[in-house]
């Protein structure tokens, strides 16, 4: 998953690149327009960890649904099951 981070991090840093060599060398609107793109990937990234939901320890109460969803948590190595509640589409990630 890191390099997949890195790969991020790393086009949209040429996109910003891009849109500032076009700022000293072509037009102001192409400028901004791949400096505004490059920036929106960039900050995707940074801030794509801390926008995922945190992992559930305890039992979740009445009204959760289990999920056929599993997977293997990069960070811990455990399985997650996926939970949902039915009535607002609502997902919560439990350590089990």
């Amino acid at each position: 998953m890191r390099i997949v981070r890195a790969i991020g991090m790393a086009v949209g840093l040429l996109i910003m690149a891009g849109g500032l060599w076009l700022l000293f060398y072509g037009g102001v609107a192409p400028a901004i327009v791949f400096t505004v793109e490059g920036l929106v990937v960039v900050l995707g990234v940074v801030f794509e960890r801390a926008i995922y939901k945190p992992l559930e320890t305890r039992p979740l109460g009445a009204g959760w649904t289990r999920t056929p969803e599993r997977f293997i948590d990069d960070a811990t190595g455990k399985p997650v099951t996926v939970y949902v509640q039915p009535t607002t589409g609502e997902r919560k990630y439990v350590n089990e």
